[in-house]
């Protein structure tokens, strides 16, 4: 069970958060697309993240909901023109943020607070490496509808290269 205070906190304060997060890119030079947005839009691009997070905690890994946020994240992203690869790092640099939070801030001060904070850690990289994979998905459907209506790429071709099966892509 996950500790009521780390769930609402990240629910709360997701902001707060989201400023961590936002911290953390301005340090990835490497993250070109991410680092050219001022500081709110940026803000903006992550502050969902951990109310979602945080009802997940709260009611446990539900695959619609989680699938549904990321998927609609990862489509986001494509129009926007991020590469999938900046996508995925900022996703990762989300989830340190939350870690880093648990170990260092959530009052590791007894060893039943150890122990929660250890099974909270595990509930977030479960979230996280979800969401990745439903990002990627939601990114790859928006790139094979883009590529099929907007470039003219024919659905034979595009069959041979997306392998994936996009059970949201009548969108």
């Amino acid at each position: 069970m996950v500790d009521r205070i780390l769930i609402d906190t990240l629910h709360l304060k997701s902001r707060d958060f989201a400023i961590r997060w936002k911290d953390k890119i301005r340090k990835a030079s490497h993250l070109k697309h991410y680092n050219a947005l001022e500081d709110g839009p940026l803000l903006e691009l992550n502050g969902a993240v951990y109310s979602t997070l945080s009802r997940t905690l709260d009611r446990g890994i539900d695959r619609t909901l989680v699938g549904n946020f990321f998927v609609t994240l990862g489509k986001a992203r494509m129009q926007e023109e991020f590469p999938i690869s900046e996508v995925i790092y900022a996703l990762n640099l989300a989830q340190q943020t939350v870690i880093e939070y648990i170990m260092t801030d959530f009052a590791l001060d007894n060893p039943v607070r150890m122990y929660q904070a250890m099974g909270a850690i595990t509930r977030v990289a479960e979230f996280f490496i979800l969401g990745c994979f439903y990002t990627t998905k939601g990114f790859l459907e928006a790139t094979y509808i883009h590529m099929n209506k907007q470039d003219a790429v024919s659905e034979g071709l595009l069959k041979k290269y997306f392998k994936d099966d996009f059970f949201f892509k009548k969108d």
